[in-house]
């Protein structure tokens, strides 16, 4: 049968989090009957809650480890998946006496667990959601549970009304032509990977090239709405709005998930546009932590894109990636064939 309550911490980053849907998927057919729970950090929590395999929900707050291990405890798991440790965490599922405890053996948090599995994710060689997949395989293993076949996406999806009404409110608010392919740029990167700089976006969205008229949203976090103003105030060709995201997370997710096509960095927002499997075009260092590969959206292979400095630039170079050749690659692939 297996254990019946299980909980999966991931409490770094938004887009950290989103990359560990295809693990919580697989877990879910794995164990349709138990109870999984997940520990995230607050950032996460409102998208934690729309995950659809998730049954409960725990925020880490910063709380002090005696006050996090008493929630834990409160929740009487029978395992702890840790698919990215910190010596806060390790401390709290210990002392909250879970007695199956698995995590990765790279770092010196591991002592902690009495379950390891070695991955070498600083080496980048493999997609970090299937550095997650991977612990799940090793809990499933651990316990003889059958495999179930590999995840697909879309992790996440919204109703068709939910949808109508968000395009329709969105129409209405920016004018934008019903014929008009919704191209959706994120110019932030919540200091998460270097990313394009503003001038930059504007070139290559000003290089975009369509069968149908073209409408630009810009969308900003907080405290991102003058480089997003920086990016619309440089678009020609285009028309083109700032779109400012203040009614929550789930919320601006519907707004991704109206979008024919999404443009970004590596950063939260990209990977909330994977999960819904809107179509990607994604800006990465070649810094070997931050790399396309490393931080790759959970969307279709056919739906992403991805473009990194050249070899002969510097790893954070981004104004070193030929803008010319990613704008025409994105409209031969999302954009010119588009008629429906």
């Amino acid at each position: 049968m297996g254990p019946s309550r299980i909980l999966v911490t991931r409490t770094d980053k938004l887009g950290d989090f989103m990359l560990t849907w295809p693990a919580l998927d697989l877990l879910r057919r794995a164990l349709p009957a138990a109870h999984i729970t997940v520990l995230v950090g607050e950032g996460a929590a409102p998208m934690a809650r729309a995950c659809p395999v998730v049954d409960e929900v725990l925020v880490d707050r910063g709380q002090p480890v005696s006050e996090l291990a008493d929630v834990v405890w409160k929740g009487r798991f029978d395992a702890a998946i840790v698919l990215f440790s910190t010596w806060r965490i390790a401390l709290a599922v210990r002392r909250a006496g879970v007695p199956y405890r698995l995590a990765p053996a790279t770092k010196l948090a591991q002592v902690l667990f009495n379950n390891r599995l070695v991955q070498r994710r600083s080496q980048s060689i493999k997609p970090e959601h299937a550095y997650n997949v991977d612990l799940i395989l090793r809990f499933l293993d651990d316990h003889g549970l059958a495999v179930p076949d590999a995840p697909v996406g879309p992790y996440l999806s919204f109703s068709p009304s939910a949808l109508a009404e968000t395009s329709r409110r969105l129409g209405h608010a920016y004018g934008i032509p019903e014929e008009a392919l919704r191209v959706i740029v994120h110019p932030g990167s919540g200091g998460s990977a270097s990313t394009l700089p503003a001038d930059g976006f504007a070139r290559l969205l000003n290089r975009l090239t369509s069968t149908r008229p073209v409408f630009v949203m810009v969308t900003a976090g907080p405290g991102e709405e003058s480089q997003a103003r920086a990016v619309r105030d440089r678009i020609r060709g285009h028309s083109a709005a700032v779109h400012v995201s203040s009614d929550g997370l789930i919320e601006f997710a519907r707004v991704l998930a109206t979008a024919d096509l999404f443009l970004s960095g590596s950063t939260g927002p990209l990977h909330i546009a994977g999960a819904i499997d809107v179509p990607t075009a994604a800006f990465y260092p070649r810094r070997r932590s931050s790399t396309a590969l490393r931080w790759q959206t959970t969307n279709q292979p056919r739906h992403r894109l991805a473009f990194s400095p050249p070899d002969t630039a510097g790893e954070s170079e981004m104004t070193a990636i030929d803008l010319d050749a990613a704008a025409s690659a994105i409209s031969q692939c999302f954009l010119e064939g588009r008629r429906d």
